[in-house]
């Protein structure tokens, strides 16, 4: 809800004041974007400083006195005048570190705070996003390892076909995760600084400051990566920004996350019509206003209408990308201000919420069974005539049998409502008296499930478990989710 009246007269992001982490909020806040900056700004001034310029420590002492206290609406007041955000806060910067005024900024073009700060948000959006998809494998995983072994219909088309188990199903969706997290943790590492390249990528003013020695300008650029802060290798070649190919390739993988949620969140919806699995509902939480016996899956929704958000907004960054004209055009900026920090956002709030109902999924064997019982006795058609063949029947009057009584029985289960009575039909047919005693371990579910346990047992000791070591001491989080 708004903090005071003034806030209820104007839009707020839902994905801030509603659904985003603090963690992510704080990631792409002003506050962060803009120390940033004067980090970066002290640090160019530190490694200049180092290489021979005219730069003191007293200046450096000020500057670093003043990092944390940005005074906003003198920043604010400065961007309307200049209409230029950059030097609005060098300004702001220099009006409290009046002796380092001269040297904040010295040689470098607005990317060199712009796209460095843009690359660190980018890493740390990662960092914030890898163990919160991390603790969703693992809470998804001691799922499946649970529901191993209990069988359960599985559909092609969404109509009834073979067998699988619970815990199969959710090994599916462990796998399109899996291939998430190593996506998300390439994009993350194949980051790297812009470092300090001037107005065209050249280096030119940082060779003019050096007086042409090219070695002090390639030692600058090392000092700033070396820096813990920022990303520890730098593009050989930036044009005035870093390829805006690099926003494709971290959106990219934020947008596959966001298709991976949807599936499974749809696939959720769908058991939960069947009322084979539910997501966790809280004790006093209702699932409609006018129908009080409806248990919605709420959260789920949430996930498949920000997944969509999430996949539409990778559209943004190709797009941008392919119309950066030469060295770089400024239609780049305001797109980036929204596609950047909102994929990351939507993608953690999406992460949250799955973690929460991956962690309180019910399920209903009891339910399960009785689906079970409506389709088996047609599935388990094919064993009854092997099992006749070996009993010394033919294969071809087996089959026409089959064939009559599986149709009675459909037709009892479409046109009349009935429950499907092929068994009943079977058992009162003389022509199966010599397998009667074989019906029982014919229809038994769990010779219908294949190999199914094992591939679960094999897929989360070979390739979730694995995945996860790097994050064992980040997964005792709890969502406690804002609904």
């Amino acid at each position: 809800f708004c903090a005071g009246a003034d806030e209820c007269m104007k839009y707020r992001s839902p994905l801030v004041s509603r659904y985003a982490s603090k963690e992510m909020a704080y990631n792409f806040s002003d506050r962060k974007k803009f120390s940033t900056w004067r980090k970066l700004w002290i640090y160019l001034a530190k490694a200049e400083k180092a290489l021979g310029l005219s730069i003191t420590d007293a200046q450096i002492a000020e500057m670093e006195s003043h990092a944390e206290d940005i005074d906003f609406a003198m920043a604010a007041e400065e961007e309307r005048k200049l209409r230029h955000d950059v030097m609005a806060h060098v300004h702001t910067f220099a009006h409290c570190c009046p002796s380092a005024a001269p040297i904040i900024h010295l040689g470098a073009t607005s990317c060199y705070v712009g796209d460095n700060t843009d690359l660190i948000m980018l890493r740390d959006g990662f960092d914030v996003l890898l163990p919160k998809l991390a603790r969703v494998i693992d809470r998804l995983s001691n799922f499946a390892e649970k529901y191993a072994d209990l069988p359960t219909l599985g559909f092609t088309h969404y109509q009834p076909a073979q067998l699988t188990t619970v815990g199969k199903r959710a090994c599916l969706w462990l796998q399109d995760l899996a291939m998430d997290m190593r996506n998300l943790q390439r994009a993350r590492d194949d980051l790297r600084f812009r470092g300090v390249k001037g107005t065209t990528g050249t280096q030119a003013s940082f060779l003019q400051l050096f007086q042409g020695d090219h070695d002090k300008v390639m030692m600058e650029n090392q000092i700033q990566i070396n820096h813990p802060a920022f990303l520890t290798l730098a593009y050989l070649v930036t044009g005035q920004t870093y390829s805006r190919k690099v926003d494709v390739d971290c959106l990219s993988s934020l947008a596959s996350l966001g298709a991976t949620v949807h599936k499974i969140c749809t696939d959720i919806r769908l058991l939960a019509n069947l009322k084979e699995i539910e997501e966790p509902f809280e004790k006093e939480q209702i699932g409609s206003s006018a129908m009080p016996y409806k248990r919605n899956p709420m959260r789920a929704e949430r996930c498949c209408s920000l997944a969509r958000h999430l996949v539409a907004l990778m559209a943004d960054p190709l797009q941008t990308a392919s119309v950066q004209w030469l060295e770089r055009t400024l239609d780049d900026s305001a797109n980036r201000r929204i596609s950047l920090p909102e994929s990351f956002l939507t993608a953690d709030i999406i992460l949250s919420t799955l973690q929460n109902i991956t962690e309180g999924l019910v399920v209903y064997p009891k339910v399960i069974e009785r689906h079970i019982r409506h389709e088996l006795p047609f599935m388990a058609t094919e064993n009854i005539i092997m099992a006749m063949v070996k009993a010394g029947g033919n294969r071809q009057d087996c089959h026409e049998k089959i064939r009559v009584l599986s149709q009675e029985a459909a037709a009892v289960v479409k046109q009349e409502g009935g429950d499907n009575d092929l068994l009943a039909r079977v058992q009162r047919d003389p022509y199966f008296a010599p397998i009667l005693g074989q019906l029982d371990a014919l229809l038994d579910p769990r010779t219908f499930i294949g190999r199914a346990p094992q591939q679960v047992t094999r897929f989360l000791s070979e390739e979730v478990r694995p995945l996860l070591e790097p994050y064992n001491a980040k997964m005792d989080v709890k969502i406690e989710l804002e609904l």
